[in-house]
């Protein structure tokens, strides 16, 4: 099991120098939001799923994003059952969930803050949503799993019948490294997967032992009722991966700002190799370096796979970091497309030179470091190629 890489934890994320609820959210949905408020944004109001398909097309979420979660992990417990999933839709910076009958709930991410928290009514007659910006989120969402920080937070448990947790699994852990027999219990895939997995399952306790059964996607509630009739495997893939990238970067970003605040501006060389630490750590992960091995091909739905790749960003060759292998990993380029992220272009500027130099050494192909030696030579020219021709604000020492 691959976990978050060990750091001190924050004293407190609302405090000084961090000062979540009082510095103003820069998050995409926080700008959103201003829109609508000001009238220069119009949404759907028809119906529920009318706006919630409005409000995704204004974040840039993809419809073909939905997840759906039948275990009660979420403010909105009352509502949540396997008879009435939660469906959860996605981008780069953005999360949005909603369970037919509730509230809309909002995960959205500020460079410096992390992730803010809304939930709210959908509204009527043209007025903007009052906002719920909710520290219950934090019991699970900065608690001592993500070190408290303001981060996601991913179950994987075997629900009853009501949608309670029986067991779980992975709490400690978050991203592509999590084994795949501990993945996505409480939750349903719809793909075919011929690996073995906790979806699509409930269990029964008797005796004081548990048996599980089948929960197929659709069996014990109406799909129709959703914005699409999936929740694809591919879209659990990207959401693993990112859910892992945001917490090592949330993280990272918190303890140099602590860090720099108690030595009012200068580290202790203690303070120094953490934090260097935590900068290998989040190159490694970028670099898939413990990337957890597919147990065999996986096909995904081809809608969300155009709508993944269509907002790639390619070298003059064609080359991309949002290509997919799917076959054994997720990637054909071992390297995250979270680079082109607002939470990467926000990192704090010591964790992000830490990165930057990290990056460009373990791409090497002089002298190259043992640590990446599972990157061909073929696949570190073409990420070198890819991040050089299309990320901007590279250090001049790039090549």
């Amino acid at each position: 099991m691959v976990v978050i890489a060990p750091a001190a934890d924050i004293k407190d994320f609302t405090a000084p120098p961090h000062n979540y609820w009082t510095q103003p959210p820069r998050d995409r949905f926080t700008k959103l939001f201003e829109q609508v408020k000001s009238g220069s944004m119009k949404l759907d109001e028809r119906t529920p799923n009318a706006y919630l398909s409005s409000l995704l097309r204004a974040l840039e979420i993809p419809l073909s994003s939905q997840l759906l979660v039948f275990s009660v992990t979420s403010l909105q417990s009352n509502l949540i059952s396997p008879t009435n999933p939660r469906a959860l839709y996605f981008n780069e910076d953005t999360y949005v969930g909603y369970v037919p009958g509730g509230r809309i709930e909002i995960a959205s991410f500020d460079p410096e803050l992390g992730a803010i928290f809304y939930i709210f009514q959908i509204p009527r007659g043209g007025e903007a949503p009052l906002l719920d910006r909710s520290n219950r989120c934090f019991n699970c969402h900065a608690g001592s799993f993500s070190h408290h920080v303001p981060g996601l937070f991913v179950e994987s448990v075997i629900s009853g019948d009501n949608g309670g947790p029986l067991v779980g699994f992975r709490r400690e852990a978050s991203g592509h490294g999590v084994p795949f027999a501990e993945r996505y219990g409480g939750w349903h895939v719809t793909s075919k997967l011929d690996f073995p997995t906790k979806a699509n399952t409930l269990g029964d306790y008797y005796q004081g032992k548990l048996t599980t059964r089948p929960n197929p996607p659709g069996a014990i509630f109406d799909l129709q009722n959703y914005l699409v009739p999936t929740s694809d495997i591919v879209p659990h893939l990207i959401h693993e991966h990112q859910v892992g990238f945001t917490n090592r970067v949330i993280e990272a970003n918190y303890s140099a700002r602590e860090k720099f605040a108690a030595g009012q501006g200068k580290l202790a060389s203690a303070d120094t190799a953490a934090l260097n630490d935590l900068a290998t750590g989040l190159v490694r992960y970028i670099l898939f370096a413990d990337e957890a091995k597919l147990p065999a091909p996986v096909q995904g739905e081809e809608t969300f796979l155009r709508d993944f790749t269509g907002v790639k960003k390619a070298s003059a060759t064609g080359l991309s970091l949002r290509e997919l292998d799917l076959m054994t990993r997720l990637l054909k380029h071992r390297c995250s497309y979270m680079i082109y992220s607002s939470l990467w272009d926000g990192m704090h500027p010591f964790i992000k030179q830490s990165v930057e130099a990290k990056l460009w050494n373990a791409l090497k192909e002089n002298s190259p470091d043992p640590a990446f030696a599972y990157l061909p030579t073929t696949e570190k020219r073409a990420i070198r190629q890819i991040i050089k021709e299309t990320k901007p604000g590279l250090p001049s020492w790039w090549e």
